[in-house]
């Protein structure tokens, strides 16, 4: 019985902390008044942290399943923020949820396709994450209607000066931070992620 309390428990806090490490590796999320110029730094920053969290989740439960588990999480806690600030006042669309949950459920299937092979799934999983997410969050992102009418409309209070939006030129807006995100995301979550397997081997 205390074994297994025990086990729930270390799957709980390292869900929590796996949570706050995502969250705390750049944008978590997307505002409408800065979602595309946020893409690329989010791309980069969650892609690798999707990675590096559920690969060090997975090595202790030995469970495919736990990185699609560790996204929901996330999703969750994207909701209740999204909530808040709904609340305050703001449109629904003010903020857009990311999409973790394909690209996690893609690390899963890496994972369990490979017998449990640790190096396999941040070699496959992590490219995968990498190439996916990018995707996933572009696709999300273009469906947002007037996301610089809604800038203008309802400003963040917390919004830096050097943030305030700024009518972009037209085929520059959309084009660059998919192509780097995508690229970026995907070269940098697999190294991070075997750097992360090796600290925690040791």
């Amino acid at each position: 019985w205390l074994r297994r309390t025990t086990h729930y428990l270390f799957i709980v806090v390292v869900a929590v902390n796996s949570t706050l490490l995502t969250i705390n590796a750049g944008d978590y999320i997307f505002y409408t008044d800065w979602a595309w110029t946020s893409f690329v730094v989010f791309s980069i920053s969650q892609s690798t942290m999707l990675v590096v969290g559920a690969i060090y989740y997975m090595l202790f439960t030995g469970v495919p399943g736990t990185a699609t588990y560790y996204a929901t999480i996330m999703t969750i806690y994207t909701w209740v923020a999204k909530g808040a600030w709904f609340a305050l006042g703001y449109p629904y669309d003010f903020i857009v949820v990311p999409v973790w949950i394909p690209s996690a459920m893609l690390l899963d299937l890496s994972y369990w396709a490979t017998r449990r092979n640790k190096h396999a799934a941040i070699l496959i999983g992590g490219t995968l994450v990498g190439m996916s997410l990018p995707v996933f969050n572009m696709i999300n992102l273009l469906l947002v209607k007037d996301p610089l009418e809604m800038a203008f409309k309802y400003p963040r209070p917390t919004l830096p000066p050097y943030m305030t939006p700024i009518e972009p030129q037209v085929g520059k807006f959309y084009n660059s931070p998919v192509a780097l995100g995508a690229g970026a995301g995907a070269v940098l979550s697999v190294p991070i992620a075997a750097l992360g397997a090796k600290l925690n081997s040791w």
